[in-house]
């Protein structure tokens, strides 16, 4: 939503303004110089980049204009359900995480939380370190190196699409000036008409300048640094789930476990130490979840 709103606001301040000095808006209404921008700009990020990471880029722009998934309640579930299979390695040994982490969907703890079960990369890296952990013989700070790997492989991944947008933002200036440098030749070859002939030429070449400009800084390159940020949350997520199967392999009971990773938490969607217990716990799960941003659930709805 406030990406939208973002946009509206950039091109709205940029036609208000040119309308307040008069301005003609027929004038900047140039397809063609759209079509060399635009095209030029998607044909370079097609040449750039193979097919896997321009089906990223797809995939990271439905995020950027339905905003972030990492939420309060998406970490409340996620501290619920591995404090859930913490107490089930405590009650019955790391062994029985094994089939568990083989066959995720039928895991009684797993198939509880059906948006975590979608997540492929989220679920294969909890089942691939809690695997580890069960086999036995892995000490915790070699699990935590391959966690540490896995980690910086997924997050370099998921910076190539970021890497490739901002390339083609960067384009865009030159890509402009092309289609203005166009314009010119077009405007050479026109000087034995009328002024008005050659005065619409020369908007039209200086409009290509402008939509180069306007596009890179006002709408693909804020749109590639509003994916980094979605990338940044994504490793912020990564990070609580491995701080919080370290703790436990070291020997540390389940709710502490739990409570190092919500301390974990990016300070805007951290829940308090009562939503948290009150969720994992099942007392007034609901209403934690509901409470605001950093808020404690009522007493009330707290102790049941």
């Amino acid at each position: 939503m406030f990406t939208i709103i973002g946009i509206v606001v950039v091109f709205g301040a940029v036609v208000g303004g040119y309308l307040m000095e008069h301005g003609n808006l027929t004038v900047l209404i140039q397809p063609p110089e759209l079509l060399i921008i635009g095209m030029a700009a998607v044909g370079t990020l097609l040449v750039a980049n193979p097919l896997h990471i321009l089906k990223k880029i797809a995939g990271g722009l439905g995020g950027v204009f339905g905003g972030s998934k990492y939420t309060q309640k998406k970490y409340l579930d996620t501290l619920k359900m591995m404090y859930e299979l913490f107490g089930r390695a405590r009650r019955e040994g790391l062994v029985a995480l094994e089939a568990d982490a083989d066959k995720p969907e039928e895991s009684q703890v797993f198939s509880n939380y059906p948006d975590f079960l979608k997540d492929h990369h989220s679920r294969d890296f909890v089942c691939d370190t809690m695997r580890m952990a069960s086999s036995g013989g892995v000490e915790p700070f070699d699990l935590d190196q391959m966690m540490e790997l896995d980690m910086e492989v997924h997050h370099r991944d998921a910076n190539h699409p970021i890497l490739a947008l901002s390339t083609m933002a960067d384009s865009m200036p030159g890509l402009g000036i092309v289609a203005a440098v166009l314009g010119v030749v077009i405007t050479m070859g026109s000087l034995g008409g009328s002024p008005d002939e050659i005065g619409h030429h020369v908007a039209a070449a200086l409009v290509g300048t402008f939509l180069g400009i306007l596009l890179c800084y006002g709408l693909v390159g804020p749109i590639a640094s509003n994916m980094a940020k979605g990338a940044d949350e994504e490793g912020a997520y990564y990070y609580v789930m491995r701080v919080m199967m370290n703790s436990f392999v070291k020997g540390i009971a389940p709710m502490l476990a739990i409570e190092t990773g919500r301390r974990a938490i990016p300070g805007h969607v951290r829940p308090s130490f009562q939503q948290m217990e009150d969720y994992c716990k099942n007392r007034g799960g609901e209403a934690a979840a509901a409470a605001p941003e950093g808020q404690a659930a009522p007493e009330g709805q707290a102790a049941a």
